[in-house]
This record gives C-alpha cells, structure tokens and sequence, in this order.
C-alpha cells in the first residue's frame, strides 16, 4: 500500500494486517504520509499458512518468517512497527537475528512482556485448552472472544505459541537505531513501556489513548508513528 520509503508492520498475536492496521485506517495513513507499507499476515494467522505439525514451528519462527520477506522483497532500507506480537519478533529480529531497520516502533509493548513471555505464552495456551467454555467473568473470556471473531486455528497457534522464548535485558543492546515505544495508557498487558524506553539503548515513549485491544483503533496509533518516521 503506497509508494516511498518501505515499512513494516506486524501485527499482534491472533489478529492480522486487515484488523491490526488496515480496519481502522492506520495503514493508509502511513501510506498517505509517503510509505510503502508492507503488511505480512503471520504465520498461522490470517491469509498465512497454518501449518499442523511442530517440524513448522522451529524456536523464532517468525524471526525467521520476518527475514525471507524482506529477502523475497529485496529490501535492506526500511523502518520496521510491530504491534504486542508483532513488537516482539521487531525486536528480537534485531537483537536475535542481526535486523537493521533505520527506524524501529514498538507498540503494545513493555519490559514484563519480553521478559516474562512464558507466562503470557501459558496465559494463551490456557485460552486454548479452555476454548469454547470460558465464562463471561473469568479473566480470559475476552481473549477467547477474541480468537473466535478472527476464526483462530487451534492447533496452529498452539505450536506457535511455543516457539517462543523470553529476552534478556543483556539482549537488547544491538537495538541502536531510533526507536518509538506506542502504548495506550490503560494498556498493562505486556508491561511497563516506560521501563522499557529505560533499558533500550535509544528509545523514547509516546502514551495514547485506549488498552491494548482499543489503542489499535485510535487515530493517535497512526499520528505517532507518521511523526516518527518523518523525523
């Protein structure tokens, strides 16, 4: 979408790029701002494939998903954004898999989150387990509401779900390269983003209105990441 300087999005885990930036009209702000926007669907969301077997989900699959899309697209000059899931594999495409982004925006996402990814990942796969029977007041029946509306794979996103691992604050010191952390204000699922501004070695924080499911619809999401990466 657009034409320009390419950028990356990623959306978060159990959505995809129509619901996470195109729905409520973020991508084609950026596009408007002079962008080519590059939207992937995840692997096992989506339009992607939902592989069955666990041979398809080797440790950081989607680190390595991320890479052979930039590698198809010949792209070496590019921003990347990565909302909640999507923050995490930015991030860990640069720490983990030696990614250079000029720009880097992680949004939904703090310190607890990359940190303490196992027990977000066992949240999840409790969601799993209990599919289909969560009842309205516990903690987890929004997130199963959640994967019903955006016809979640089980199975699929099962396996992904534990191909992931927690990072280390020793991990991100290769993530030089400006970078934008966008967070609603009432968003607590993934942790403090102001402790992880503190702990990246060139990040800032910008707050917007909403939680974590409400701030992808704001125009704030869009405003704040135009800004920067028109800096």
């Amino acid at each position: 979408m657009g034409a320009g300087r390419p950028v990356i999005l990623l959306h978060g885990l159990f959505s995809n790029a129509e619901i996470n930036w195109i729905k409520y009209g973020t991508a084609q702000k950026v596009a408007e701002a002079g962008f080519d926007v590059i939207m992937p669907d995840l692997r096992a969301h989506g339009q992607s494939a939902r592989p069955q077997t666990a041979a398809a989900y080797p440790h950081d699959v989607l680190v390595q998903d991320l890479k052979a899309v930039l590698a198809d697209l010949a792209i070496s000059d590019y921003d990347l954004c990565g909302f909640s899931l999507g923050a995490r594999t930015a991030l860990r495409g640069v720490t983990q898999a030696g990614l250079e982004p000029g720009k880097l925006i992680l949004c939904g996402m703090g310190l607890g989150g990359l940190q303490r990814w196992k027990q977000r990942t066992d949240f999840f796969l409790d969601v799993i387990e209990r599919y289909g029977t969560i009842p309205r007041d516990d903690p987890a029946y929004f997130a199963q509401n959640f994967m019903k509306s955006t016809k979640v794979d089980l199975v699929s996103s099962k396996l992904l779900l534990q191909s992931f691992a927690g990072a280390r604050i020793d991990d991100f010191s290769d993530a030089t390269m400006p970078t934008l952390l966008i967070c609603g204000t009432e968003d607590d699922d993934n942790g403090s983003p102001e402790e992880l501004a503190e702990v990246l070695p060139n990040a800032r924080y910008a707050p917007i209105p909403g939680t974590h499911m409400s701030s992808v619809t704001m125009r704030q999401l869009a405003e704040e990441i135009v800004a920067f990466l028109d800096e």
